[in-house]
């Protein structure tokens, strides 16, 4: 996929899984009220701080903003900081559910 395609689908997705508009997150980032909007419908892309302060504001890492395997990086992001703060029986039980869920058909 196209970053020109990739980028403003993806953060369509993740600003709507943050349950916020595009006008209040533009408005929030101390951006044009439809900075993100113009990004979303194609029409421009962000700069490279933007996109920085974008990250930042949804709370994932450049890297997770780009993994297309990863829907849900704040999420994913959340567990895996509660999961190190479990002991060896907790995680082998966490593990063992999260691989039989997703197995599932």
């Amino acid at each position: 996929m196209l970053y020109e395609d990739f980028i403003p689908e993806r953060l369509a997705r993740l600003r709507m899984q943050r349950g916020v508009s595009a006008r209040d997150m533009s408005l929030s980032l101390g951006l044009a009220n439809n900075y993100i909007n113009n990004i979303e419908n194609k029409k421009s892309l962000p700069s490279m701080q933007s996109f920085l302060n974008i990250c930042e504001y949804l709370g994932v890492t450049p890297s997770e903003f780009f993994d297309e395997e990863n829907a849900y990086p704040g999420w994913v992001a959340k567990l895996s900081c509660d999961l190190k703060r479990l002991d060896a029986k907790s995680l082998a039980y966490i593990a063992e559910l999260v691989k039989e869920m997703a197995d599932r058909p």
